[in-house]
């Protein structure tokens, strides 16, 4: 397994970036990978920037798992790159997993991006879906759960429909944002992925 090392041209230097990685792990060695892999989600959420990631296996039988893990940008990205911690975390890892590809990614399309399984044909290169079906998942998941978190506010606190939009719209932007990334991005794209990936 290599160092991680993936060109960066033409990305702003101030917006998140997600890494994409293809890996194959071996069945057996599935428990030992995940932990391993665990281990460095739980280093990486030490350092600066760091604003999440996913882990997921491209199907049932597959050996080939993807993961995906968002840094605030490209110089916090580049700090926990380069970190002696990482790198050794990556030499435990030898012998357990096979890297096969890396990307980084600006913008929200790395959470759309659908694991191609690279033990099959290829069908079709991927590619994220139109920004139009982008925007109407983000619309799904975001409607219904502001929505709850305004009736829930009103009900639990009735002054804060009181407050200046100031700090309402403050309020519900930073309990909503990581709702939104952790849990209900996640959930609607994994629901739409047929429609999103025509």
């Amino acid at each position: 397994m290599t160092v991680p090392s993936a060109g960066t041209a033409g990305q702003s230097p101030d917006r998140p970036v997600t890494v994409s990685i293809h890996r194959r792990i071996h069945p057996d060695l599935v428990p030992d990978a995940t932990r391993w892999v665990q281990a460095g989600v739980n280093m990486a959420n030490t350092y600066p920037g760091f604003l999440g990631s996913g882990w997921v296996r491209a199907a049932k039988d597959s050996h080939d798992w993807h993961m995906l893990y968002r840094f605030a940008d490209e110089s916090t990205l580049d700090a926990w790159d380069s970190s002696p911690e990482r790198v050794a975390w990556l030499r435990e890892g030898q012998g357990l997993v096979e890297e096969q590809r890396v990307e980084r990614r600006t913008g929200i399309e790395g959470w759309f991006d659908a694991p191609a399984r690279v033990d099959e044909p290829q069908i079709s290169a991927e590619r994220a879906p139109a920004r139009w079906k982008q925007s109407v998942s983000i619309w799904l998941g975001f409607f219904p759960v502001n929505l709850a978190f305004t009736l829930l506010m009103s009900w639990a606190v009735p002054s804060f429909g009181e407050l200046p939009v100031l700090p309402r719209v403050l309020v519900t932007t930073l309990v909503l944002t990581p709702i939104m990334t952790y849990a209900v991005l996640p959930w609607v794209t994994r629901r739409l992925a047929p429609w999103l990936a025509r």
